[in-house]
């Protein structure tokens, strides 16, 4: 009996110290993309002084409502995770799809966004562009880059989901998952008020 009971602590203790070095790990490359993002962002307001630079440019409408879209994906994905907590398995199944439908959203609207600019007159690249508009060209798609990860890790988790590897007592994937959608979102925010202030 007692042999049984320190067989079934250690491996709740083994089980504690593998979530924890997933998310420490998990911390560490976003701090690591935040770095990055801060960097390309701090060269965004050093070249203002260029010649080149658009004083009245205006963000696409599409870039506001993919905004409200990435927010309603960290929703979407947070109720998931408590669904799953309470064993509510086809509310997390709801929520999950909800959550890939809504970043798929996410991802067709910023390009019917690059598609606006462009109509506007403005281009990413050569003759016909400017800083600005390579610039947000750069973070957008850098962004888009990080979110194709995000719905890959999605999709494996939906996957796992449907295996029926998630429960109240086995929830790590989910976590993560979460974790990292609402630093997308987070990040897609910073980006967005950013461009929105600084443009």
């Amino acid at each position: 009996m007692e042999m049984t009971i320190t067989k079934t602590e250690t491996a709740g203790e083994e089980k504690l110290r593998k979530a924890k070095s997933a998310k420490l790990i998990l911390l560490f490359a976003m701090v690591s993309m935040t770095m990055m993002f801060a960097g390309l962002t701090s060269a965004f307001v050093v070249s203002k002084s260029r010649a080149d630079w658009l004083k009245n440019f205006e963000l696409p409408t599409a870039f506001y409502y993919s905004t409200a879209v990435i927010i309603a994906c960290s929703v979407t994905f947070y109720l998931a995770k408590k669904a799953i907590q309470k064993d509510n398995r086809s509310a997390t199944t709801a929520l999950l799809l909800g959550t890939l439908a809504l970043g798929i959203l996410f991802v067709v609207l910023q390009f019917a966004g690059f598609g606006q600019i462009v109509e506007s007159g403005y281009y990413f690249t050569g003759e016909g562009s400017s800083i600005t508009t390579t610039f947000l060209y750069v973070v957008t798609v850098t962004h888009l880059l990080h979110l194709a990860g995000g719905l890959i890790s999605l999709l494996i988790i939906i996957y796992n989901h449907f295996k029926q590897k998630y429960n109240s007592t086995q929830t790590l994937g989910i976590e993560l998952g979460a974790m990292y959608w609402h630093f997308l979102d987070l990040l897609w925010l910073y980006l967005f008020l950013f461009l929105y202030f600084f443009k």
